[in-house]
Formats: structure tokens, C-alpha cells, sequence
């Protein structure tokens, strides 16, 4: 009864101006918060019994505003210092502090802003890696380009077919890089065109396979890839286009993780309604502890040996959960643990499930 009281009070408070707003500092405020409510209550006094002790008012009203200002000063210093760490953040100084101990609103709002400089400063760090591997990325094949170009410009080397196929190499390179940094910029802005339809998995798995081969045999990969037969026929509703993202950054990715003359396993099956697909290869595996972080931009880590950008298995990621599905890096089966090791990736997508984020 006296929360909705006071939950009451408050709505009619808030119709009502506020008639400190003009003072700068809340301890003042304070201050005549207790002067105010003291006054209210000689006025009262004094109306109802005739006279008020001058004496005794004026120690009153001192006690109060010395007391409002001891206890402002602990009530007050974490907005003091909000707007200090405020200011360094403002300069690009993210590791800043607020001391969050009190209980009451100002603590929880001290929480907030810890929790606030923590997320910035991940923001910025990812921003300033960003930057930082775009620029090598984008550096390795332009400086490799130029060097073609400066030695047939200088006669050093013929304009060959094999000079013009590495000067190609880099320039697709480059071409690959562009359009993953495209769909990074799409992800970010979380707004993407889905062209969703019916799709045959057995074809299409059989195509990015056939697909992956001939980018093997142009790469020069002595890798084999193999689909193992499904036990139904399945299909899917989903963005082809999308997906064959998915599975040629997978099938790319377990390509050059391969060793010479391995063989990479594509699968799928239904489970409860789940659609599993599986990418596996005999590669050195991925440890435990760095599997969530394979799908982070421009993370390769040790298996990256073979180049890439780092961006696949984000965008592979990124296309998944679009879908509203997920994917993971799992143990392999028990069959294949004492064999040659390897990497398996599976893709869990519901067959009927709406997908977020798509465009109008």
C-alpha cells in the first residue's frame, strides 16, 4: 500500500516543474532538501503551538546543511567521477574506472557506465585491429602485384602466360578480399536481401563439392572431396546464394587444412526437424580452447598456413545465423579420434524457421 503510495506520488511529481534545476551542485541541493523539510516542519511546529525557539532553529538548520554536505560528498563522488572518465573517453582513453559501491541508483548507474567504458573499449580495440589487418591483407597481394607489373614494365620478365596467371592470382585475391570486407560492411549495418527458396540439399551439396574440386585442381590441392550419400531426401527453405557462401568458405578453409592426398567429408542429415550438416577434414585439428574463435573476423590462428583472410568462417557464421541456425567446431567421432585427427564443423539449420534480419 505505501509503494503504490509513493509510485503515485512520483507520477504526480513529474507533472510538476522542478524548482532546482537551476542549482549546479547537487550537494546544495541537498543542502535545501533538509533546510526546506526542516522549514516545513518548524512552520508547522510553530503554527500549532504558537512560538519557535530562535536559538534552537538556527543550530537546527546549521546541523542540517553540515550534516547534507558530509553525506553528499560519498552520495556525489561517483558522478564526479563519471564525468572525469567521461572526458578521457572523449580523448580516445577507454580504461577508466568508476568506484561502484553504493547500492542505490548513483551505484547502479556507476555499474552502467563501467559496463558502457568496457563495451567502448572492446569496440575499439576490434576497430583498431580491423584497420590494422585490413591493411595487411590488402598489402600482401598489391605489393606481390606490383612487383609482377614493375618486372614486365622493366623487361625483367616477359608478359608469359605464367606471369600473367600470378599477376591474375593476386588480382582475385584482391577481387575476394573486396567482396568478404562487402558482406562484412552488410553484417554490420544487419540488414541483408534473403531470396529464400526450395532448395534440394542432395544438388546442392553435390554442386559445392564440384564446385570446391575445380577450385582445388586450379590451386594445385591434392585434396579429394567426397559426399557421403544422405539417408533421405531432404530439402530446405534458404538462400542458395548465401548458403554456397557457407559451404565454399568450409570446404576452402578444410581444403587447405588438408594434408596432400586427404579426403574431405561432406554429411547431412535430419534430426527432429533440425537440418545437421557436417564438413570434415584430416587436417592437425583446431585445440579446444581456440574453436569459438575460429569464427571471429581475420582470426586464422596456426591452421592458417595456407593464407586466406580471415573473414570466411565470420561470414560463414554470419549467413547461419541469418538463417537461424548455428555453427561450431565438434569432436570428432570416436572411430576417427586415433586416426589422422582432423577439423569437423557442423551446420545446424531448422528447416522451416524464419530468418532475422532480412530486408523488406
Amino acid at each position: 500500500m505505501i509503494a503504490r503510495l509513493f509510485t503515485w506520488v512520483d507520477r504526480v511529481l513529474e507533472l510538476l516543474p522542478r524548482p532546482l534545476d537551476p542549482v549546479r551542485s547537487i550537494k546544495v541541493k541537498l543542502g535545501m532538501l533538509l533546510v526546506g523539510s526542516g522549514a516545513a516542519g518548524f512552520t508547522y511546529f510553530w503554527y500549532a503551538t504558537g512560538w519557535l525557539p530562535r536559538t534552537t532553529t538556527a543550530t537546527a538548520i546549521a546541523l542540517a546543511l553540515l550534516t547534507s554536505q558530509v553525506l553528499a560528498h560519498g552520495m556525489t563522488s561517483p558522478l564526479r567521477e563519471m564525468t572525469a572518465a567521461a572526458g578521457s573517453m572523449a580523448r580516445g582513453d577507454y580504461t577508466r574506472r568508476v568506484r561502484a559501491t553504493s547500492r542505490d541508483e548513483v551505484g547502479e548507474l556507476a555499474q552502467a557506465f563501467n559496463k558502457m567504458a568496457e563495451d567502448l573499449h572492446a569496440a575499439d580495440q576490434r576497430r583498431r585491429e580491423l584497420i590494422a589487418n585490413v591493411s595487411h591483407e590488402l598489402r600482401t597481394p598489391i605489393t606481390a602485384l606490383q612487383g609482377v607489373l614493375e618486372n614486365v614494365v622493366d623487361g625483367v620478365a616477359a608478359p608469359e602466360p605464367a606471369t600473367l596467371r600470378a599477376a591474375l592470382a593476386q588480382t582475385e585475391r584482391l577481387g575476394h578480399l573486396v567482396a568478404d570486407l562487402l558482406d562484412l560492411s552488410r553484417l554490420d549495418a544487419g540488414v541483408v536481401p534473403l531470396r529464400r527458396v526450395r532448395i534440394d540439399v542432395a544438388d546442392f551439396l553435390d554442386e559445392a563439392v564440384k564446385r570446391a574440386t575445380a577450385t582445388a585442381a586450379g590451386t594445385g590441392r591434392d585434396v579429394r572431396f567426397r559426399l557421403r550419400e544422405l539417408p533421405a531426401p531432404l530439402t530446405l527453405q534458404a538462400d542458395p546464394w548465401r548458403l554456397h557462401q557457407v559451404f565454399a568458405n568450409l570446404l576452402d578453409n578444410a581444403a587447405r587444412h588438408s594434408p596432400t592426398g586427404g579426403t574431405v567429408l561432406v554429411a547431412a542429415e535430419e534430426r527432429a526437424g533440425e537440418l545437421y550438416f557436417e564438413v570434415s577434414d584430416e587436417g592437425e585439428g583446431i585445440p579446444l580452447a581456440e574453436r569459438s574463435r575460429v569464427f571471429e573476423r581475420f582470426t586464422r590462428g596456426d591452421r592458417a598456413a595456407g593464407g586466406g583472410t580471415g573473414l570466411g568462417l565470420a561470414i560463414a557464421r554470419w549467413v547461419v545465423e541469418l538463417h537461424g541456425g548455428s555453427i561450431q567446431v565438434v569432436d570428432l567421432p570416436t572411430t576417427v579420434r586415433s586416426g589422422r585427427g582432423g577439423c569437423r564443423v557442423q551446420v545446424t539449420l531448422p528447416r522451416t524457421a524464419p530468418i532475422r534480419g532480412e530486408a523488406a
